[in-house]
């Protein structure tokens, strides 16, 4: 570990540098390997017409991302417990991510894995992982709110003997956390539809978990927060507008299940939700657009997600990730002050 555990804000830092450098040098490479396989981002037919242009741009960045940030937590890091859950669980919602791309582009058109088959990795993941941290990693099945409450979701609680021990299952924190999972996946994934613009959002998440996980006492949950904030710059060298290189499922899915994997472990579920406040703002246009839809026949926004409503009142698309950026950070602001009010 290059890292000196006596200074751990040095530490903390000094790992998002060193992601950031190693995944903008080593996005090239893939570039360029992308571009030789021909494997390239598939357009939605439905989306903004000025968005064909970018058909066939090298796709599955998310790659490069997690090895910036597994080479850095190498490097940085101390592999206790929770640092081994929070990189497992987002490696393997990463796979799960990087199956949706390469059948996406082995059958060329812009839709994966069904989303029956990408629910049930999410339900297989998020469960593994919640009786890790629950059984493994000391974590409680509580929600801590602003102002000092706390909902105990471990009424309902089973204990099942396995392997010589008794596996505590808590049934409603459980489904919590399958929630907070799959629709943190799931809104990161729905923000990726503007070049810059979910790879902006998750650096600045992920750099305000570095300082929760930090003040929390979790240094290297910190460091891999951090980590994982600088890949993000690195990769956003080569994904502002236009864009060299898309992230596809394989880095959407695997950021927004790391947010969720570092809430967990940081106790700071609730008020994730406002840190993250602009992906949920993207999944709830979604939602909004489907119903209202679907009950009167009529569209709230003149696109979903709501990002690209913005582009089809006439803003560019450099306009509308800037100041999604911009709301992006006063979410994690206010989040992070809301944080302070835990306890």
């Amino acid at each position: 570990m290059f890292g000196n555990p006596n200074y751990p804000t040095y530490q903390v830092f000094l790992s998002a540098g060193i992601a950031a450098f190693v995944t903008a040098i080593l996005m090239p490479l893939f570039i360029r390997l992308m571009r030789h396989e021909q494997i390239g981002q598939q357009i939605r037919a439905d989306g903004p017409e000025r968005h064909l242009v970018k058909q066939g741009t090298p796709t599955m960045g998310g790659v490069i991302i997690l090895l910036g940030t597994v080479l850095t937590c190498w490097l940085m890091a101390k592999w206790t417990p929770d640092l081994v859950l929070i990189t497992a669980v987002t490696l393997a919602t990463g796979s799960l991510g990087l199956l949706d791309d390469i059948e996406s582009v082995a059958h060329g058109r812009s839709l994966g894995l069904t989303p029956s088959q990408k629910m049930a990795g999410l339900i297989i993941i998020s469960v593994v992982f919640c009786l890790v941290a629950v059984n493994g990693a000391g974590v409680e099945p509580t929600l801590a709110f602003p102002g000092g409450f706390v909902l105990d979701l471990g009424i309902l609680t089973s204990a099942v003997p396995m392997g010589g021990m008794l596996v505590r299952i808590p049934w409603l924190y459980l489904i919590f956390v399958f929630f907070l999972m799959a629709g943190l996946s799931n809104a990161v994934n729905l923000t990726d539809g503007l070049d810059g613009l979910a790879g902006g959002c998750s650096m600045v998440v992920m750099l305000v978990m570095a300082m929760v996980a930090f003040r929390y006492d979790k240094i290297n949950l910190s460091v891999f927060a951090a980590s994982m904030g600088g890949a993000c710059i690195g990769f956003l060298w080569h994904n502002c507008f236009p864009a060299s290189i898309f992230m596809g499922d394989t880095g959407s899915l695997a950021l927004g299940a790391a947010f969720a994997g570092l809430a967990v472990l940081t106790k700071t579920e609730v008020t994730s939700l406002v840190m993250g406040g602009l992906f949920v703002i993207e999944a709830l246009s979604v939602i909004i657009q489907v119903l209202s839809f679907k009950l009167t026949g009529n569209r709230v926004f003149l696109m979903a997600p709501i990002h690209h409503h913005f582009e089809k009142l006439g803003w560019s698309e450099t306009k509308v990730v800037i100041r999604f950026w911009i709301i992006s950070g006063a979410f994690a602001a206010l989040g992070f002050a809301l944080y302070f009010q835990l306890s």
